[in-house]
């Protein structure tokens, strides 16, 4: 199967983000809070919106009608959770002391970037734009799903983990996500699912950088919040 092909091509990768200094210092509560807010910033802002544009312009040029209903739901999906993420951002306790997001934050270099190239995979290709779609689908349900298993019981970004992850719904959609690269792993001609692969191997070091830019903003000396 095309989508467990994949997995065992990102799982280093995926280890790699998840025990990044980033999310262990989610998931432990000492990562500055302001790296958050960066980090929601650049999400809710720009990569979100871009990647919803991206599924609904590859739904446009995919040729079967299920895919088609599959992909631009996901699409609308996308800018109802960028919605739902800003707000509950917004929204946490001030006990929390996490800045507030602001949604004309300007993208910051890596995330130009990354949406630059969500648009031109998605403008090239199916397969392309395929290839390039799943690594964030991935990155939102199995960040979610690590720090939620691994936080520190009562760290102060407990709340925030919560808010971030994206709930059952959304797993749905990722397994539909998965039954459809299954598919295209037995229509496609061999060219096309070597490019596939291509762009999300590119797509998988692009969300990496999500991260490593998110972490760039919390300093060098990040580490456990005074007091």
């Amino acid at each position: 199967m095309l989508h467990q092909e994949l997995k065992e091509l990102a799982e280093p990768e995926w280890k790699e983000i998840i025990e990044h200094p980033f999310w262990a210092g989610v998931r432990d509560g000492t990562l500055p809070a302001r790296a958050l807010t960066h980090f929601v910033e650049q999400c809710a802002g720009h990569v979100l919106p871009a990647y919803a544009r991206a599924l609904a312009r590859t739904a446009a040029a995919t040729r079967w009608d299920h895919h088609v209903v599959l992909l631009a739901q996901a699409a609308a999906g996308t800018v109802r959770a960028r919605d739902r993420l800003l707000e509950a951002h917004n929204g946490l306790d001030a006990a929390a002391a996490v800045p507030r997001a602001d949604p004309e934050a300007p993208a910051g270099a890596i995330t130009h970037a990354h949406t630059t190239f969500l648009h031109a995979a998605t403008a090239t290709t199916v397969a392309a734009g395929m290839g390039a779609l799943l690594p964030l689908a991935w990155f939102r349900r199995r960040i979610g799903d690590d720090l939620r298993l691994r936080r520190v019981p009562g760290s102060r970004h407990s709340a925030w983990i919560d808010v971030f992850h994206p709930g059952p719904e959304y797993a749905r959609t990722v397994r539909d996500l998965e039954a459809a690269y299954d598919e295209l792993g037995e229509l496609m001609a061999r060219p096309g699912r070597a490019e596939l692969v291509e762009y999300f191997t590119l797509g998988l070091r692009y969300t990496a950088s999500v991260t490593k830019a998110a972490w760039a903003e919390a300093g060098p000396q990040a580490g456990p919040p005074a007091g």
